[in-house]
């Protein structure tokens, strides 16, 4: 598999990748997110799904906010909150799709280099 790519990002790309990454490496903020690919919901209704506080799930959505991985409605006094876009649901389908792949491939192939993969 061809994996050359055209153009190399910057370096302030990758370290918005890193922080993003970052980011999307603490549980509670993943499930938030994955909730919210099915669409908005707020605080409160998210708080619900993912099996946290609401003043947590407040705090974690404000970061992913500032990072632009979810964006805001407010409907009167309410605030509805939604992945921000395609890019948004792409990495977070891949990341959890891979790890599917990796749990379900088992601890025989965890440990294989990328050139024996390939």
């Amino acid at each position: 598999m061809d994996t050359q790519v055209d153009v190399v990002p910057s370096q302030d790309e990758f370290q918005s990748a890193v922080g993003m990454l970052k980011l999307l490496g603490d549980e509670t903020r993943l499930r938030i997110i994955w909730a919210l690919l099915d669409g908005e919901h707020s605080v409160n209704e998210l708080a619900a799904l993912v099996g946290a506080h609401p003043t947590g799930v407040s705090q974690h959505l404000a970061k992913l906010r500032l990072a632009r991985l979810v964006r805001t409605r407010r409907d009167g006094t309410r605030i509805y909150y939604v992945a921000d876009d395609a890019h948004v649901r792409r990495l977070v389908e891949e990341v959890l799709s891979h790890a599917d792949h990796v749990t379900r491939a088992g601890p025989e192939t965890t440990g294989r280099s990328h050139d024996a993969q390939s």
